[in-house]
C-alpha cells in the first residue's frame, strides 16, 4: 500500500511539472535565414547606431522581379543584387539596406509573375529611402544595379541623390569596374555565343548565389525569333563591336506597346534572350563572376574610405 501511496504522489508531482513547464518551444517550419551582419532588415537600432560609428555608406540595390525562363526564379535579380552586396558588407563595414524588389521590367509582362514598375516610382521610391537614411546619418551611397533594364533608372537616381540631397552617390558597378581581376574569368568557357538574360552566364550566378532556387533539369534551348535586322547584326554584336551592341540592346527587349516587335514573349519561346543551352551554366563558373565583382567593389570602397574618411 506504502508504494501505491508513493506512486501515487511521483505521479501528481510530474503532473504538476508538466503543467508548469512550458511546451517544447516551436518556430515557424518555414523559417531558414541566419542573421547577416551589416543587412539592415536583421538588424537592431543599437546595431545601426553602432555601425554608423565605422561608416556612413549604404549600398542599395536596384532589382527586379521578373520572369528568368523556365528554370530561374522571378526574383533572381532581387537576389543577384542582394547576395553580393551581403557579400561585399561581409568584408568591408557597409550597411547593405534592400528598398524595393521590383524594377522597370515592361518588356517582360508576356510571362506571368512578372512585376513591372515606372522608372519614376523606382527612382522616387529609392531617393526617399536614401534621404531617410541620411537623417540617421548615412551619407554615401553605393546604387548596386542588378537589372539590365534599370540602368536609366539608376543613372538617374544617383544624380538626385547628388543634386537633390545632402548625400554623396554613385553607380557600384561603374566605379568597381577598374578594380576588378578580369584575368580570373580567363577560364570561363566562352563559345562566342549571344548569352544575356536568363542564360549561361545569369544561371551559373544563380547556382552560386541561390542554388536552391534553380531548377536546372527544366531549362531547356529557347528558340528566338529576333526581328530579321536584329538577327543580322548578332555576329557583330558577339564580336564585340560596341556600336552593333548599343544599336542591339536599344530596339531589343522593348515593351510589346512600342511596336518594335522585341517583347520579352515575342522572341523567346521561353523568356530566355540566349542561343545557348542553359545546363551549360555551373556553380564554379558564378562564383568567378561574382568573387571578382565583389573583390573589385570591396577595392573601391576601401579606397573612397581613404580618400574621404568618415566624420
Amino acid at each position: 500500500m506504502k508504494s501505491i501511496h508513493l506512486l501515487a504522489l511521483a505521479v501528481i508531482a510530474l503532473i504538476g511539472m508538466c503543467l508548469q513547464t512550458p511546451a517544447v518551444a516551436q518556430t515557424s517550419p518555414v523559417w531558414s535565414e541566419e542573421k547577416v551582419p551589416n543587412y539592415l532588415p536583421h538588424m537592431t537600432v543599437p546595431e545601426v547606431r553602432d555601425l554608423l560609428t565605422r561608416t556612413d555608406m549604404v549600398i542599395i540595390p536596384v532589382t527586379a522581379l521578373e520572369q528568368h525562363g523556365l528554370h530561374l526564379p522571378i526574383g533572381t535579380d532581387y537576389y543577384s543584387g542582394i547576395e553580393r552586396a551581403k557579400l561585399i558588407a561581409g568584408r568591408t563595414d557597409v550597411l547593405v539596406a534592400p528598398i524595393l524588389l521590383p524594377g522597370q521590367s515592361p518588356y517582360h509582362m508576356g510571362f506571368e509573375g512578372t512585376i513591372s514598375l515606372s522608372s519614376q516610382t523606382v527612382q522616387q521610391v529609392i531617393v526617399e529611402a536614401a534621404e531617410s537614411l541620411m537623417r540617421h546619418g548615412f551619407k554615401r551611397f553605393l546604387i548596386l544595379n542588378s537589372h539590365g533594364g534599370n540602368q536609366a533608372t539608376t543613372t538617374f537616381i544617383v544624380d538626385r541623390i547628388n543634386q537633390e540631397t545632402a548625400g554623396i552617390a554613385v553607380n557600384l558597378g561603374s566605379v568597381a569596374a577598374p578594380f576588378q581581376d578580369r584575368s580570373r574569368l580567363a577560364d570561363i568557357p566562352d563559345p562566342q555565343v549571344f548569352d544575356r538574360h536568363g542564360g549561361v552566364g545569369e544561371t551559373s550566378r544563380g547556382l552560386y548565389l541561390m542554388p536552391d532556387l534553380v531548377d536546372l533539369e527544366a531549362a531547356v534551348t529557347a528558340e528566338l525569333t529576333l526581328p530579321s535586322h536584329m538577327e543580322r547584326m548578332l555576329p557583330d554584336v558577339i564580336a564585340g563591336d560596341p556600336t552593333a551592341l548599343t544599336v542591339f540592346l536599344a530596339e531589343g527587349l522593348k515593351a510589346e506597346e512600342t511596336g518594335k516587335g522585341t517583347s520579352a514573349d515575342q522572341m523567346s519561346s521561353t523568356g530566355v534572350w540566349s542561343e545557348r543551352d542553359p545546363k551549360e551554366a555551373t556553380a564554379e563558373q558564378g562564383r568567378l563572376a561574382t568573387e571578382v565583382f565583389v573583390e573589385g567593389a570591396v577595392r573601391f570602397i576601401e579606397r573612397w574610405k581613404e580618400l574621404r574618411p568618415i566624420r
